[in-house]
């Protein structure tokens, strides 16, 4: 069919937005013409040939929905929306699904955070806590709360040590600044490891004091019968002092 240069260029568009055009001869009674289009059928794209690529896909959907579900559970935990308990349990559930599915795609997804890179999920607390952490944090506290208290209960029994080394060497005479030095500076380093102790204990207000005055003395100097009773009654009146100070702090 021949069309003139008269001929009209009329739009029509289809539902999906996509332009369709066709040119209306001059003859034509309307300008207005209602067109059919008959759309081809929807044809299905697979993602996979086979069976094995299949479950490939949907490992990979399972991959990025546990990590997807750990992020927001640890943003729920963080924010107190759900308790402890709940959040351990389900935290618990997630990694070892991790755990188990990681296991089964370590040929085809050697690494985690290349995965989670290459799909953009943006999920940094779940990474943390499902490669890094690998396990709630729940029990991540728990464990540093156990590590602190057998670290703080250490650090008690050698600060128990020193005070008694110390009273029992002045007991035994040992009053020259060379040998008393050493057993105050151990006392009071061991007294500023332990964190339950305010800076103004007694104990290391004391020990400080000492140190001081024997700094000033040389090391072939020995303490008088007076400076040597004294420094007993601090040490004993020091150590008292520590051990009363240990129930109030928890130990």
């Amino acid at each position: 069919m021949k069309y003139r240069n008269r001929a009209r260029l009329i739009q029509f568009k289809h539902m999906t937005k996509t332009s369709i055009f066709a040119r209306v001869p001059s003859s034509s009674p309307t300008f207005l013409t209602k067109v059919k289009i008959l759309l081809p059928t929807p044809m299905e794209v697979k993602l996979w040939n086979d069976k094995r690529e299949r479950e490939m896909y949907e490992n990979f959907a399972e991959l990025f929905a546990i990590i997807k579900a750990t992020e927001k559970l640890e943003k729920a935990y963080v924010r107190d929306i759900i308790s402890p308990a709940e959040y351990e349990a389900e935290c618990q559930k997630l990694i070892a699904h991790f755990k188990t599915l990681s296991s089964t795609l370590k040929d085809t997804v050697p690494s985690i955070e290349r995965f989670h890179d290459t799909y953009k999920m943006d999920c940094p607390a779940a990474l943390n806590r499902l490669v890094t952490s690998g396990v709630p944090a729940t029990v991540e506290h728990r464990a540093a709360a156990a590590t602190s208290s057998a670290s703080s209960a250490s650090v008690v029994a050698e600060c128990v040590q020193n005070f008694i080394t110390a009273m029992d060497s002045l007991k035994l005479n040992m009053i020259a600044v060379d040998q008393v030095h050493p057993l105050l500076s151990d006392l009071s380093s061991s007294l500023n490891k332990l964190l339950i102790l305010p800076s103004d204990f007694e104990g290391k207000t004391k020990m400080r004091e000492w140190l001081s005055r024997l700094s000033k003395m040389g090391a072939a100097d020995e303490l008088t019968e007076q400076q040597a009773r004294q420094l007993h009654f601090d040490l004993e009146s020091s150590y008292n002092s520590f051990m009363a100070a240990l129930p109030s702090a928890g130990t």
